[in-house]
């Protein structure tokens, strides 16, 4: 039922958004697309983990996903025909006000960000947003919302991954009209755990609990 309510959502995105079936993805219900930004930050680090993710989504949540990321501009023609976007990387990043204004539109127009904290990017990531959203504060998501429990139950919420700052990982959300648009892992990092075990040395529990709350990331985001 699960993956069916998956394909469901897909067939009707594609059919309010015909142009996405005439190019190369049409043939795949998820895209996994990944922000390119500017400021100096590797918004392209981990980009084979993804890769690992979307392989591990497929097998177990029969969905045809594309096997490779999408990357996209804020300023993009086709940024509406997608609706996840992802935010990663360690450094600076800073948004133009025409990706400011771009990235508003796409959350209040039913897309959904998933920002990664990977180390160095929480000051500039947390000032960017602010423009986004200067009547907005980054709040808890707690954790009976459907995030935690959509296909893995997550009883404690967010998992820790890696630890980059004091204290317990926090999944933190923008909420628009009660509709999570933004959901931020602070101090877990997960999209390290989806990397093969040779890169980070993780444990074979960290990079499967990594890979549920991915999985669980993107279901939300594709059935909310």
């Amino acid at each position: 039922m699960r993956a069916k309510g998956v394909s469901l959502v897909i067939f009707f995105f594609m059919i309010l958004s015909p142009c996405l079936t005439c190019d190369i993805y049409s043939d795949y219900d998820f895209v996994f697309t990944i922000v390119q930004y500017g400021g100096g930050g590797d918004w392209y680090n981990g980009i084979t983990g993804v890769k690992n993710l979307l392989h591990q989504m497929e097998k177990r949540c029969s969905v045809k996903i594309y096997p490779r990321e999408k990357i996209v501009k804020l300023t993009d023609d086709d940024l509406f025909l997608y609706p996840f976007l992802f935010i990663n990387g360690h450094g600076n990043i800073r948004l133009t006000d025409e990706e400011v204004v771009r990235l508003r539109q796409f959350l209040y127009n039913g897309g959904f960000l998933f920002c990664n904290d990977d180390y160095g990017l929480d000051t500039h990531l947390r000032r960017e947003i602010k423009k986004v959203f200067p009547d907005k504060e980054f709040v808890t998501v707690p954790f009976d919302h459907p995030i935690y429990s959509c296909f893995y139950k997550f009883t404690n919420g967010l998992p820790k991954i890696h630890e980059h700052y004091p204290g317990p990982p926090k999944g933190l959300g923008i909420f628009i009209n009660n509709r999570l648009v933004l959901f931020y892992a602070y101090n877990a990092d997960i999209a390290d755990g989806w990397e093969k075990q040779q890169v980070h040395h993780d444990s074979l529990q960290k990079r499967e609990l990594a890979i549920q709350m991915g999985i669980n990331i993107i279901y939300f985001a594709l059935t909310q």
